[in-house]
C-alpha cells in the first residue's frame, strides 16, 4: 500500500502529513522524534481531500483559534496507545491533563486499581498525529513540560498559543 504525504509550512516549521488516501494517519514536525513513524514502503507526494481538511484546521489552529472539528484520523496502533490517543483527544484547547490523570481514566476504563504514568508517557510519546491528537497538552504531575517529540520549545509555544492553562 501507498502512503501519501503532503507537507504544510507552520510558524513553527515544516510539518508532515500521511494518509492512507481516506483518513489522516500521521502529522509531524519535521524532524521530530519518531518523524514518519508508521510509514512503511513508498510514498507519494499528492493533494488530497484530507490534507485539504487538515491545512484548513491547522490554519485555524496557528491563527490561535480552536478549529471545532476533528479531521478523519486513522489509529494504527496497539489497543492501549489507542485508548490513552483517545484520552488525549477529549483533553480541550487550552487545557492540560498529566500522566497520571490519564492513566486515572485508563484504569477506570479498564476496571483496574492502577495504571502506569510511565506506560502512558510511552503511548504519549509514540503520538503519530501531533497537535490534532493534543500531546502537546499532557503535562507532568507538578504542571512541568515534561517530554514532547517536537521538541520543550514548541511544546511551550504551542501552549503559549492556546493560552493554556
Amino acid at each position: 500500500m501507498t502512503t501519501n504525504i503532503f507537507y504544510y509550512h507552520s510558524p513553527l516549521g515544516p510539518i508532515m502529513m500521511a494518509s492512507d488516501g481516506e483518513a489522516l494517519s500521521g502529522l509531524w514536525f519535521e524532524g521530530q522524534k519518531y518523524f514518519a513513524d508508521g510509514i512503511e514502503g513508498e510514498y507519494t507526494e499528492k493533494s488530497l481531500p484530507i490534507f485539504d481538511e487538515v491545512i484548513r484546521w491547522l490554519d485555524i489552529y496557528f491563527k490561535g483559534h480552536e478549529p471545532g472539528f476533528t479531521p478523519l484520523i486513522l489509529m494504527k496502533t496497539t489497543s492501549f496507545r489507542k485508548a490513552v490517543w483517545e484520552v488525549m483527544l477529549t483533553i480541550p484547547y487550552g487545557k492540560t491533563m498529566t500522566y497520571g490523570e490519564i492513566a486515572d481514566v485508563i484504569a477506570k476504563k479498564r476496571n483496574i486499581s492502577k495504571m502506569s504514568s510511565q506506560a502512558v508517557g510511552g503511548a504519549v510519546s509514540h503520538n503519530p498525529i501531533s497537535l490534532i491528537i493534543p500531546c502537546h497538552r499532557v503535562v507532568g504531575a507538578d504542571g512541568s513540560l515534561t517530554g514532547y517529540a517536537g521538541g520543550i520549545d514548541k511544546k511551550r509555544q504551542l501552549l503559549e498559543l492556546e493560552k493554556a492553562k
